[in-house]
């Protein structure tokens, strides 16, 4: 198994995962162009840990987003279904609580977090309303949510520019970086056909998050979207 297929079928994704697990972090920094630093900072404000809070961190790969939130103070949580990802965290960071966990159906107990994020995991989940009604069951009531994920440039000469880059540019990129390209080819495919940022935050309402917003990074190719769980 090299790629998953957009209809992301669990044991799929994490294989595919488990492949790049080792050079993950090193080739979406040369795929963004440096950019997911600043991604992941924005999403460090947005969460906005405090310590003993409690943060789950879904779809954390290897825990690389979850370290703000432990710098912070923050009891973190990094779960993942992808052993392979885990394993290679637990190496890098053996002091953290890693947890293997399916998004649609998190091990935890209701209204334990009082956060709970998702940075460029929430696209490869195969049930997405289910992940953002569990991610809503996990959090305490008044808690947070902040997703980062990629979305669609709002400018139509930008976008064009960008889908461009993603289906002829990025497979050859990530042939020379990735010890496995054909998953980049599945990132590129889920990223176009991933819904628009107005559909997610419609998405995060009807799961029963309120308050959602969202704001535009880098132009649109990605999107923050927090909400709250009712008090």
């Amino acid at each position: 198994m090299t790629r998953a297929n957009l209809d992301k079928q669990p044991h799929e994704v994490a294989s595919m995962f488990d492949d790049v697990a080792a050079n993950y972090d090193l080739t979406n920094d040369v795929l963004s162009l440096g950019q997911d630093r600043r991604w992941r900072k924005e999403v460090a404000k947005a969460v906005d840990a405090r310590p003993a809070q409690k943060i789950l961190d879904l779809a954390a790969g290897t825990a690389t987003s979850s370290q703000p939130f432990a710098r912070a103070g923050a009891y973190v949580v990094p779960c993942d279904f992808s052993l392979g990802m885990l394993r290679v965290g637990k190496q890098r960071h053996p002091w953290m609580p890693f947890t293997a966990g399916d998004g649609t159906k998190l091990p935890f107990r209701d209204d334990v977090f009082d956060a709970v994020t998702i940075s460029f995991g929430l696209r490869n989940i195969q049930d997405t309303e289910q992940a953002l009604r569990e991610l809503y069951r996990v959090t305490k009531p008044g808690g947070r949510v902040v997703i980062c994920e990629f979305s669609h440039p709002t400018w139509g000469p930008f976008r064009t520019v960008y889908e461009e880059y993603l289906m002829r540019a990025l497979p050859p990129v990530a042939r020379a970086v990735s010890s496995n390209p054909d998953a980049y080819v599945y990132l590129a495919e889920s990223i176009q056909s991933w819904p628009d940022q107005p559909t997610l935050a419609g998405l995060l309402q009807k799961a029963g998050w309120s308050k959602v917003a969202h704001r535009n990074l880098t132009g649109g190719i990605v999107a923050l979207h927090r909400g709250y769980k009712h008090p």
